[in-house]
């Protein structure tokens, strides 16, 4: 039976897609589904790599591998841990692990046995955990040994999953994933970008393994056979669905990177492993392509992929040229999931510099003027996405090419007007960016008594500062971009504030300001 993994050109991912045809790649279906069985259970013994599931570089340049077969044996017994301790189905279950035998396993056999799993940054100090725990209000945490000072923060019973813990889990009995419905609730996710002083979880039901799925074809062009790693967390919604949940549920070999991020660990790995399918945050290219260590490995990859921000040109040009291949944009919201993509493989759709892409299947999106209608070909406009009767908002600005192509032109707040004039932060910074001394870069609209506002860019550099590198810089954007479009304020910082998933917080930026303000 030919199945919706079997094509990869662009033209057939949309002759053939269905919502029938998406469901028909699982065993589950609207009345008995679990994320837990998908990922795992169904895959164990087939062979499929070798039968291993996930590998996991860690920094300290160990690294683990977990199969198919152990991982479903591992997470029946978590299963039954949580059972024996008390915990009911619905209730939640965190864990506050790096990627490992023991997160997998927890976040797995809390689904099984009809928990809601809850992901956690292992960043997080104590406060933020403790209004995590507040939102969610958990029935137990599992924490790893090596932040054990945060167990006071919980206020919820604390379990240390260290090799005690493993040793205790080993000895119960490997429990069958319970019978639930796709629209039983499966897993918490807190998003890395909210600004809310409260943090709120999105809540995913069962069924997100099947929708899920759209992004995993189309946007990382996963396929059966495919070595594929994503080294952003799984406590985020990039390393977890994308990273974790889609691929391992069409049965592919993920790796996933532990402990504190270096450039030059996940490019070793990514050579080690033979990993043939990359889907990356634009920093992690960013990170690679300025270690200088690219040059010291041999790659197989055939797909790239990135996604939380724009990727600058220079990134971009660096990871074709390094891995032979381009790479190609992800879009999407936490609100409506991946909507855009490049649909990496697919020979019919070639990757335009700079371009998000087209719409993946089953989706209507449009860029539409204040007044609510298409914009031209060239025309800024607001990137939509048609509900029902409707058009729901990203927030995100964009246009079309004469190709249907889209492209993103910054957050609706990311625009600066000086003087009359529109100017794109993010276009701005791919300039800068292209500057050899200029690591990283933000830019960001200020307060100016004659011109309303002007822009100030903050940059990250090896270079001493000076005002003669100000004065170098402001006329390295005025000669690629335009007379008036460069930043009038620079200033030289240590490093750019970012969201724990990576993205540059222009937010924070603005923030500092007002409060030096």
């Amino acid at each position: 039976m030919t199945r919706l993994t079997d094509y990869t050109r662009y033209a057939d991912a949309h002759r053939h897609y269905s919502k029938q045809a998406l469901w028909a790649l699982f065993d589950g279906d609207k009345d008995a589904l679990n994320i837990a069985h998908e990922c795992v259970d169904r895959h164990a013994g087939r062979g499929i790599e070798g039968d291993v599931a996930i590998r996991v570089a860690h920094a300290d340049g160990r690294d683990e591998v977990i199969t198919f077969t152990e991982l479903s044996a591992w997470s029946g017994r978590v299963a039954s841990f949580l059972v024996a301790r008390g915990v009911k189905p619905g209730e939640r279950v965190a864990m506050m692990l790096e990627p490992s035998l023991a997160f997998y396993a927890a976040l797995f056999g809390a689904m099984k046995m009809g928990a809601v799993a809850v992901p956690l940054f292992t960043l997080f100090g104590p406060e933020g955990l403790r209004l995590r725990m507040d939102d969610c209000s958990p029935a137990l945490l599992l924490l790893a040994p090596e932040k054990h000072e945060l167990a006071a923060a919980a206020g919820t019973e604390v379990v240390i999953a260290d090799e005690r813990w493993l040793a205790e889990v080993a000895q119960q009995p490997v429990r069958a994933p319970i019978a639930s419905r796709a629209d039983d609730m499966a897993l918490y996710q807190y998003t890395s970008g909210t600004t809310r002083e409260l943090p709120e979880a999105v809540k995913h039901r069962h069924r997100a393994i099947v929708t899920v799925a759209i992004a995993a074809l189309y946007a990382t062009g996963v396929r059966p056979g495919d070595r594929y790693m994503c080294p952003s967390s799984p406590a985020w919604g990039h390393g977890l669905w994308h990273g974790t949940l889609a691929p391992l549920g069409l049965g592919v070999s993920i790796a996933a990177y532990a402990g504190k991020f270096d450039a030059e660990r996940l490019l070793q790995a990514t050579a080690d492993y033979g990993i043939t399918n990359m889907s990356a945050a634009a920093t992690h290219y960013r990170l690679m392509k300025n270690s200088g260590a690219a040059s010291r490995h041999v790659y197989g990859l055939k797909k790239l992929t990135f996604t939380g921000e724009p990727i600058d040109s220079a990134t971009a040009e660096w990871a074709a040229h390094t891995f032979g291949t381009p790479v190609c944009s992800i879009y999407g919201t936490t609100e409506v999931g991946v909507i855009i993509a490049n649909y990496p493989g697919a020979d019919d759709l070639p990757v335009k510099p700079g371009a998000l892409g087209k719409p993946v299947p089953g989706v209507e999106v449009a860029v539409l003027d204040r007044a609510g209608l298409p914009c031209a070909a060239g025309v800024i406009g607001e990137i939509m996405l048609r509900r029902g009767d409707g058009w729901f908002p990203t927030k995100d600005l964009g246009h079309l090419d004469e190709d249907g192509y889209f492209y993103h032109n910054g957050r609706a707040d990311d625009v600066i007007i000086s003087a009359g004039w529109t100017m794109s932060a993010v276009e701005i910074e791919d300039t800068l960016l292209k500057h050899p001394d200029v690591a990283e870069c933000a830019a960001i609209g200020v307060p100016d008594a004659t011109r309303g506002q002007v822009v100030k860019a903050y940059v990250v550099s090896p270079r001493a500062a000076s005002d003669a590198f100000v004065s170098e810089i402001q006329k390295f954007a005025q000669e690629r971009l335009s007379r008036h479009e460069y930043p009038r304020q620079v200033e030289f910082v240590d490093e750019l504030p970012k969201t724990p998933a990576g993205k540059v917080n222009r937010n924070a930026l603005r923030a500092r300001l007002q409060e030096q303000a």
